[in-house]
């Protein structure tokens, strides 16, 4: 289905949990509230709107959080979404702190390939902006992934300037030998984390390692770049600097059951408790009000979507 401006809608991202395991600065606030199981979408709500959304031509999905594998069955939930007719992909984005105990189970199940953050390799820097998380665990559920055969592996670095910008040409050297798709994304102005200073455009990667190279790009948002004879990808993501809003082709799905059109509006629209053509009609509501692009984004305009990153799925 088309909103108004013409972009095929074919995308949804699910999150099933706020919650995680790690406390990650810019994403997971302080003091965050647990919500009760009977205040989130259960698994056979889930699958209903997905295949709601699988009748108006979205095709697929992305399993978010929070950390998605801290929801108790989620292997499951994944085999679920994977079987209702006209998806064609299942992806997740975690953090990979669990994902060495289940990534062959995960695959089972039908997910194509994950995301994983990681935005820093300093086992002390990790530990700081995570809340005490583990480098090694993160490390091993990138491991795991390629193990398991979740390929392309992409690991998700977002760029915060006075913390991991010494560390860019290191991170890029890390494809050289490697065949990760690394992919350097712009902070962007949400829940006050950082000052205006640690924004850095995605263009500071080219600038520190020039030897990157353009390859050619396949539709996605990240302008694609590779180290001449490296096994692995640069992906570069620049939400502020040079936005993607014109081929932006997703919907978001909050795990209380709100839809987003678009990631940094504070329109929500409720799908939970609609069935039928009732819920058909709340898709395409959603759709339809697809806004062209999001306002402006900067320290001095930060983001309405009216709620932290955990809270809608990174």
């Amino acid at each position: 289905m088309k909103d108004q401006f013409d972009r095929e809608i074919t995308y949804l991202r699910v999150s099933v949990t706020d919650l995680c395991n790690l406390r990650c600065r810019y994403c997971m606030p302080e003091g965050v509230c647990r919500k009760r199981h009977e205040e989130i979408l259960s698994f056979e709500e889930i699958v209903e709107i997905v295949a709601a959304a699988a009748a108006l031509g979205i095709y697929k999905i992305r399993i978010t959080g929070g950390e998605p594998l801290v929801r108790r069955g989620c292997v499951e939930l994944c085999r679920m979404i994977a079987s209702v007719p006209g998806i064609r992909e299942v992806d997740m984005t975690t953090n990979g702190i669990l994902l060495k105990d289940c990534a062959h189970a995960l695959k089972d199940a039908g997910v194509s390939r994950v995301n994983i953050s990681l935005d820093t390799r300093d086992e002390d820097k990790y530990r700081d902006i995570t809340g005490g998380g583990r480098l090694q665990d993160a490390l091993a559920g990138i491991e795991a992934a390629f193990d398991a055969g979740l390929t392309p592996v992409k690991v998700n670095t977002v760029l915060i300037g006075g913390f991991n910008d010494g560390e860019i040409a290191d991170f890029v050297e890390w494809t050289r030998e490697t065949p990760v798709e690394l992919r350097f994304i712009e902070l962007m102005p949400m829940g006050g984390a950082f000052g205006q200073e640690a924004y850095l455009p995605a263009e500071t990667v080219l600038e520190k390692v020039p030897a990157l190279e353009p390859v050619q790009e396949e539709g996605g948002v990240a302008r694609l770049y590779r180290l001449p004879g490296g096994k692995g990808r640069v992906g570069l993501i620049s939400p502020l600097s040079r936005h993607f809003c014109g081929t932006c082709n997703r919907l978001r799905l909050t795990s209380e059951g709100k839809l987003k059109p678009c990631l940094h509006s504070a329109q929500e629209i409720d799908v939970r408790g609609r069935h039928g053509a009732e819920l058909l009609e709340a898709l395409r509501q959603a759709i339809g009000n697809k806004p062209r692009m999001h306002d402006t984004l900067d320290a001095d305009h930060p983001s309405q979507a009216g709620r932290a990153m955990n809270r809608i799925g990174g």
